[in-house]
């Protein structure tokens, strides 16, 4: 009799996770990041550490912690404040209180890869091949909601430092799809978002779009970073701090206060 049980246990569990990969596969034609219902990837326990008390004890304390904000509270919020969770600093961060940006990889829809954020203190091979910026903005974006907000502060931050060449702005897309960060797949989906470059005259910024694939919980929690409906926005000096952040749209006081920070760190030495 339970021998039976667990046997139909089984078999209700491969139901379920054949039918999340059949849902994924309709999901692929659209782009992972424009489904605010799709919180975080498929993740499985490694089979190395299924004896491992301390990475199940972690694993639980994550799930928790996942459990105790969903979907809702991120449109819950949304609604009572249209992204704003909190207003954009209003003066630059003094270097000595100044918290390190977590070390990201991302790529190029041509499939190159870079870690982020570009350093006078990095020692990556690609990264001394670099110009290490003197300012550096990270315009964060996990669900399709964020890119008009993130296209707020881009925009105005491009047409005032445009021809600085010791400036650097990233538009980060994060794709959490277990699936869609399959190597293939993922290939694929890069190639489809690959755009042709603009023909005309070119300033020295660029808008610089790139993607981080698969889970982002860990470096999520290291920026406080809860709401995934949002946007978040980071002004870096060369050595990688965060020297000041904003959220949601753009309002004019406050994008007076990206500019004149970042003309301060373009005057550091």
């Amino acid at each position: 009799m339970l021998r039976l049980k667990c046997l139909r246990g089984i078999s209700r569990t491969s139901f379920y996770a054949k039918k999340y990969i059949k849902e994924q596969s309709k999901l692929f034609p659209v782009l992972p990041f424009q489904n605010p219902s799709q919180r975080s990837s498929c993740r499985f326990l490694d089979i190395y550490q299924i004896g491992n008390k301390e990475a199940i004890e972690k694993e639980r304390a994550r799930l928790k912690d996942e459990m105790n904000r969903g979907y809702f509270a991120d449109m819950a919020e949304m609604k009572q404040h249209d992204g704003k969770i909190a207003m954009a600093n209003k003066i630059v961060i003094p270097a000595s209180a100044a918290a390190k940006f977590p070390m990201l990889e991302v790529c190029y829809s041509n499939g190159s890869s870079l870690k982020l954020p570009i350093t006078s203190a990095g020692k990556d091979v690609n990264t001394l091949k670099l110009n290490v910026p003197k300012a550096t903005l990270l315009c964060l974006s996990f669900r399709a909601s964020a890119q008009p907000m993130v296209d707020s502060w881009s925009s105005p931050f491009l047409d005032t430092f445009g021809h600085s060449a010791d400036v650097q702005l990233y538009e980060i897309s994060f794709i959490d799809s277990w699936l869609l960060s399959r190597n293939p797949i993922k290939k694929l989906l890069l190639k489809i978002m690959r755009k042709p470059k603009p023909g005309g005259p070119k300033d020295v910024l660029q808008r610089q779009i790139v993607y981080s694939f698969g889970d982002n919980y860990y470096f999520r929690k290291e920026l406080r970073i809860l709401n995934l409906l949002t946007g978040y926005i980071f002004l870096l000096d060369k050595m990688g701090r965060i020297r000041w952040q904003g959220f949601g749209s753009a309002e004019q006081e406050e994008l007076l206060s990206l500019l004149s920070c970042t003309s301060l760190l373009l005057d550091e030495k």
